[in-house]
């Protein structure tokens, strides 16, 4: 099997798998996507979504955001980690959202990724949910999995973008990586990984491995 074979394998295992593939950060516009996705950084995304009601409540807009203060920010972000370094990079995105893209949510990876903060996993996920343009989103799961899968062997996630972006039918690509992520919590455990569960063993590399090292039984 080739690995175009596999990658396209992995896509209809897990839509069969998981046919609602949604992203699990709530948010009602494109920069409520965005500010919670950079939320997210090391920070889970159940967090997030307790954190961002009341942030977006006192925060509507990307005029609110740019006149925010900075104290103000930090303490209702405090809870998601890094909370410092968040707060400033939100604050100067939605100023340079006002003033150079008159208050909207850009559309290219090269605009996305001149906000502060916004790195290409952040840009990628924004082009898939609300432009609906090909994506893919590279975090910790889509690592790991495509990973175990036998797809590559590198940890650096602009290397894992590009592999899987010749690897993947693009149509697919945005919604295969948050199946990754919700396959990734519910049976591809980082530490204890329930391969037998699992709807992708039957072409997976780890677990054709772990098969291949299981002492033979007697007869």
């Amino acid at each position: 099997m080739t690995d175009k074979e596999k990658a396209l394998c992995a896509v209809e295992a897990l839509k069969k798998e998981y046919p609602d593939a949604l992203c699990s950060l709530t948010y009602t516009d494109p920069l409520q996507l965005l500010i919670a996705t950079r939320l997210a950084a090391q920070c889970t995304d159940a967090r997030v979504n307790m954190v961002t009601p009341a942030l977006f409540a006192r925060f509507p807009d990307v005029n609110a955001f740019a006149d925010a203060s900075l104290e103000e920010v930090e303490d209702l972000i405090r809870t998601c980690g890094l909370y410092k370094t968040k707060a400033r990079d939100i604050i100067a995105l939605c100023k340079m959202l006002r003033d150079e893209f008159g208050g909207q949510v850009p559309g290219t990876l090269e605009e996305l990724t001149r906000l502060p903060g916004i790195g290409r996993k952040t840009a990628n996920l924004v082009l898939g949910d609300i432009f609906h343009k090909p994506a893919v989103v590279v975090d910790t799961h889509c690592i790991r999995l495509t990973s175990r899968l036998g797809l590559h062997n590198s940890k650096d996630p602009y290397k894992v973008e590009m592999i899987l972006k010749d690897l993947l039918p693009p149509e697919e690509s945005n919604n295969f990586c948050h199946r990754l992520v919700l396959h990734g919590r519910a049976v591809c455990d980082a530490r204890k990984p329930n391969c037998p569960a699992c709807c992708m063993n039957a072409f997976c590399a780890y677990w054709q491995q772990k098969q291949a090292q299981q002492p033979e039984q007697p007869a």
